[in-house]
């Protein structure tokens, strides 16, 4: 059982993985319409990982005794972005995103909140592969700019690592009822 305070964070957390996945479905509508099949293919696979996180943190709820509450998710930007700029803010919002965490992870340790503690363990570290994957990306990009040759290699480079993530499942960790 959790305290009705982790309850009420848990839910904002779980609309702020829900926004992740509509956020990564706009990117990708947006790459797909700048004829980026792999990039948009690679922001779709975030998508499907996103709706994962989302509902790895409705089970633990669930587990826990907990009401869900699910919140209206925002729309995300309309803007019109470069690939550039679409990782950029993908590396924002993931920053945004361990922030967000590393606050629950807090208030679970200061409330002695074990369990939460611990379940939240696995989105640390995953938050910070998450960074350390768009950084890298971002690094290349930036060496070769928004220039149609650079382009086409991460479109091709992305369109794989999107077929590895769809392999793996693109859900993360297993979302059944305990």
């Amino acid at each position: 059982m959790i305290s009705n305070d982790m309850e009420s964070r848990m839910n904002g957390q779980v609309n702020m993985e829900l926004y992740s996945a509509y956020f990564y479905l706009a990117l990708s509508s947006r790459a797909e319409s700048g004829s980026l099949r792999g990039v948009s293919d690679w922001f779709m696979a975030k998508h499907f990982e996103e709706q994962a996180h989302a509902m790895k943190m409705y089970r633990y709820l669930k587990n826990q005794d907990a009401e869900v509450s699910l919140q209206p998710v925002a729309a995300p930007p309309a803007d019109d972005l470069t690939v550039l700029q679409m990782l950029e803010a993908t590396l924002a919002h993931e920053r945004e995103v361990t922030v967000a965490i590393h606050g629950l992870v807090d208030h679970a340790l200061a409330e002695k909140d074990h369990a939460t503690s611990i379940f939240l363990q696995w989105f640390v570290t995953e938050q910070i592969e998450e960074e350390a994957t768009v950084s890298e990306i971002l690094g290349r990009l930036r060496l070769f700019g928004d220039k149609p040759e650079g382009l086409l290699m991460l479109d091709k480079e992305l369109s794989g690592m999107a077929a590895t993530m769809a392999q793996a499942g693109a859900t993360g960790p297993t979302v059944a009822a305990a």
